[in-house]
């Protein structure tokens, strides 16, 4: 055992800088897969949690008196056994909140008249501010959403638009409210006192509407507790009902994308590491081959000399993996407090760094290393001291290697290339398996740095492909704020009468419910356009828009819910009214998951003669350059009654927190593999500098400088990394956006849309070319500062 640490400890302190590069990428390997599992874990862990201590809603139900009357639907769910349900809580819809002056774009606030007894489930929980059952009289809370997208703190006035009357709140309480505070959420509740409700809401045009929350002691028996309910309806529910899964989903789509990422790029990295250790431990048995002979025959068994290997990185991967955990649990908790900031309650998220987990992903780790390590040194088995001592190598590998040299001088001897790219090529042919594992690993590092580039820039310009999204691609989009002092002539006067819109739609969003025999019938939206579907800019993946009062389109999740395609008719209810539609088209959407439809008003007008849209307008410019003034001049001469925005500044205000989000774990991945590239091909340039250290002895000695042989052996590595990056642009751009597809799906997109910015997905592709001559340069370094004859002996 003294002969076996002996010879260990010698291998360790002979390659330092060699074993202290494995060792930092097997620590990369542990870091990036114990923070993507830490942060797929705490992802679920954190949301149901905080639902756990919320005593969260499993479904919250929104009516108005047309359809269903909310007090008979709140006392039949209150009498059922095994479901809590909230009282109902009056709410009024508002648009445009002001704040320092300016007006909030695309946040559309339910004004909630707050319960003088807070209610026993779907609770608040206070991130900031003074705790008290209810806001005092001249005060609100909003959520945290609402407060970290607009920049709004405690004692701070929110101005408010009734139509012709404006109102000012103080901020007092920053909340987690979960069904309205989440990501990309256009809607915030906003909790007023009751005499603040009554006061500047009760003189509104209209009704109160409600809202109740309902909880199940066993959520999978809910299906049968609608049941009951319909059957004592006599109808389906027909208005508005959202589902735990539309609660949780949307806080989770960011960790999963950065999780699947991160699971993969750590299994790549790991079998890279373990790559590196099966050429290091080749490399030191050919460096050693008649060493160990020699000690082979002095009486050290096979065993002795393989023990020697798998301590070696046995050790190694020990002080990688520890520190490697250790630095987890700094990056999973940045990730994670920025993902899901929005349920952030003081200064920090509670996260659970599961002690149990993280060491078996270690002694995972450590096993699979140790295994690799054996597996490779058991080729000092089958060395035989005579043969070692003679060769320095096996005798059949003596004859291979003389044939392979003899090959590659003969197919170098056609190449009419210069001097310094034929050593570079030569360089390429002599270390294959080298070659392959540069361009593996160039590939995967520019496949994610263009990924990053080109996501990231999908975002940032979404506006181009909004239809792709499930959105229009309409300039201006204006929300009706108030009906009492809008006239919708008027206003229709006044865009026929500008010369510089070119056309505009109608569009209002109600709830539909579509029949479904497998399970409960599905509650979806439903945007009605009166006007043209193409006009402003909606998109199908299949099919076309509706036009007639007998067809649909609908999204992807509904049609496979319904197992429904384009020709089908399908039954949907509308206001409490049944139609039978055809199916013309079929898109996907972001929003609502694509669990929504389109009709034309039309459809509407069957059972409702006199229906006319008007709650958004939808208008498109001949030039787009004139937005901004048209958006200016509409809000003045509406100002009682509208909110108008481009739809520029809509998207801008959904998707910016994606960015922000996305621009860290994105960044540390692209710059982590940027450096494990730049360490691997300094590794495998220094064990090729090292077994080809005689030759290079030789060119010296006739007249090539340094200099020379560095840049024709960083020749050679340009070649393949080159073509590594050149097949990680197609990666980034198809592969990597294709294994997204399932956890897409469930977000209502079939496929990603991405906006490719050639000339920048070009130039980060290029780093990592960059990385590898570098590393490669730095490499070679010894050959420069190594006299001929010592390279030579060596």
């Amino acid at each position: 055992m003294y002969a076996v640490t002996t010879l260990c400890l010698a291998h360790i302190r002979k390659r330092k800088i060699q074993n202290g590069l494995i060792a930092i990428l097997i620590l990369l390997s542990t870091l990036l897969l114990a923070t993507s599992i830490t942060i797929i874990t705490n992802t679920d862990n954190i949301f149901e949690k905080t639902h756990r201590e919320t005593n969260g809603a499993h479904q919250i139900l929104t009516m108005g008196e047309e359809i269903h009357n909310p007090r008979i639907v709140n006392n039949w769910w209150q009498n059922q056994n095994g479901v809590t349900a909230s009282e109902l809580i009056p709410f009024r819809n508002l648009s445009g909140p002001k704040f320092n002056g300016i007006e909030i774009p695309n946040l559309y606030l339910l004004m909630m008249n707050t319960p003088k007894t807070p209610s026993p489930i779907d609770q608040l929980i206070l991130a900031e501010g003074k705790k008290q059952p209810y806001p005092d009289k001249g005060t609100i809370w909003i959520p945290t959403s609402m407060a970290a997208t607009s920049g709004i703190t405690i004692g701070d006035f929110v101005e408010f638009q009734t139509g012709e009357n404006s109102f000012k709140l103080s901020v007092a309480a920053i909340v987690v409210d979960l069904p309205y505070g989440g990501p990309f959420t256009t809607n915030a509740r906003i909790w007023m006192n009751e005499l603040d409700y009554n006061a500047h809401l009760g003189m509104m045009a209209g009704t109160d509407q409600y809202m109740m929350a309902l909880r199940y002691e066993d959520y999978h028996q809910r299906t049968d507790y609608w049941t009951n309910f319909e059957q004592y309806l006599n109808s389906p529910y027909l208005e508005s009902k959202m589902e735990y899964e539309q609660l949780f989903s949307f806080y989770s789509i960011i960790n999963k994308i950065i999780g699947f990422i991160m699971v993969v790029l750590a299994i790549a990295m790991l079998f890279i590491s373990l790559f590196i250790i099966g050429l290091s431990i080749s490399d030191a048995i050919l460096s050693n081959y008649k060493t160990i002979g020699v000690i082979k025959s002095l009486g050290l068994s096979s065993k002795g000399i393989i023990a020697t290997y798998v301590l070696q990185y046995s050790l190694l991967s020990i002080v990688a993996i520890v520190p490697g955990l250790i630095v987890s649990k700094v990056l999973s908790r940045i990730i994670i407090e920025s993902s899901l900031s929005y349920l952030k309650t003081g200064d920090h998220l509670t996260i659970i760094q599961d002690v149990t987990t993280n060491l078996l992903i270690g002694l995972l780790i450590f096993f699979i290393v140790s295994i690799t390590a054996f597996f490779y040194s058991n080729k000092a088995r089958y060395i035989k001291p005579v043969q070692a001592i003679k060769y320095g190598m096996s005798e059949l590998a003596n004859s291979k290697m003389n044939r392979r040299l003899n090959q590659s001088n003969r197919i170098l001897h056609f190449v009419d290339l210069p001097i310094h790219l034929q050593l570079g090529m030569k360089n390429i042919t002599k270390n294959m398996k080298s070659s392959i594992l540069i361009i593996i690993l160039t590939t995967i590092t520019s496949g994610i740095l263009v990924f990053s580039v080109v996501f990231l820039n999908s975002i940032a310009s979404i506006k181009d492909t909004a239809p792709s999204w499930g959105y229009d691609s309409s300039h201006i989009a204006v929300t009706v704020d108030n009906d009492a002092t809008f006239s919708k002539e008027r206003f229709e006067q006044q865009l026929l009468s500008d010369s510089r819109i070119k056309n505009y739609a109608w569009l209002d969003v109600i709830t539909g419910i579509l029949p479904n025999k497998a399970q409960q019938p599905l509650h979806i939206n439903i945007d009605i356009v009166e006007g043209s579907f193409d006009d402003v800019g909606y998109e199908n993946i299949m099919g076309r828009n509706p036009s007639l009062r007998n067809e649909i389109a609908i999204g992807v999740n509904v049609a496979s819910a319904l197992n429904k395609s384009l020709g089908d008719v399908i039954d949907v209810y509308i206001e409490g009214k049944q139609h039978s539609l055809l199916i013309t088209g079929i898109y996907q959407a972001i929003a609502n998951k694509s669990t929504s439809a389109r009709i034309t008003a039309e459809v509407v007008k069957v059972h409702h003669s006199d229906y006319s849209a008007s709650k958004i307008s939808l208008i498109n410019l001949h030039s787009e350059t004139q937005a901004d003034q048209v958006v200016t001049e509409l809000k003045e001469k509406f100002k009682d009654s509208i909110t108008a925005e481009t739809q520029q500044t809509l998207l801008d205000s959904m998707f910016k927190v994606v960015i922000t989000v996305f621009i860290i774990p994105l960044s540390v991945m692209g710059i982590l593999f940027l450096t494990v590239t730049c360490i691997i091909i300094f590794s495998v340039s220094r064990i090729n500098v090292r077994k080809e250290s005689s030759t290079y002895g030789i060119y010296k000695s006739i007249g090539m400088t340094s200099a020379n042989i560095r840049w024709s052996i960083t020749s050679g590595i340009c070649i393949l990394s080159t073509l590594g990056s050149i097949i990680g642009i197609f990666v980034g751009i198809k592969l990597i956006p294709f294994s997204l597809k399932v956890i897409l799906l469930e977000y209502g997109l079939i496929e990603l849309p991405l906006v490719v910015n050639w000339p920048m997905s070009i130039a980060i592709a290029c780093l990592s070319i960059v990385a590898s001559c570098i590393g490669c340069w730095v490499a070679t370094r010894v050959i420069a500062k190594t006299s001929p004859r010592i390279l030579i002996v060596e």
